[in-house]
């Protein structure tokens, strides 16, 4: 796009609801993730220096490891659309859509393997 098309407020440039909901996601998530930083603030304080039955014991309780699943998918959620603004900004042509499908995967298996590890220690001990 062109300088000119850029300084011109009427040229179309980008889709507006799309980004306004990135941007809202952005900062819902971020703020989420402040409040939940409790949670693993007491995680990480109350499992210092304990052994694996500790942390399971405490991991295992229903109030503590939902919290933690759903601590991981916001956070997974937040971790992709702060990359996507990176890969926004420095990455153009082909290898666009590519970054970002990478990223997208990439979150999703982080989510998906955080979940699973917590949801099998919370479920299934």
């Amino acid at each position: 796009m062109n300088k000119d098309a850029i300084a011109n407020p009427r040229s179309r440039y980008g889709n507006g609801p799309a980004s306004t909901r990135h941007f809202i996601t952005q900062r819902v998530t971020g703020l989420v993730n402040i409040a939940f930083l409790g949670l693993l603030l007491f995680l990480v304080v109350r499992l210092a220096g304990q052994d694996r039955t500790d942390l399971v014991s405490i991991v295992g309780n229903v109030w503590i490891g939902v919290p933690l699943m759903v601590l991981i998918a916001i956070v997974a959620v937040h971790m992709r659309n702060g990359m996507r603004d990176t890969l926004e900004d420095y990455v153009h042509g082909r290898m666009f859509s590519l970054t970002m499908m990478l990223n997208t995967l990439f979150c999703l298996f982080v989510a998906l393997a955080g979940i699973a590890a917590v949801g099998k220690i919370v479920f299934w001990g």
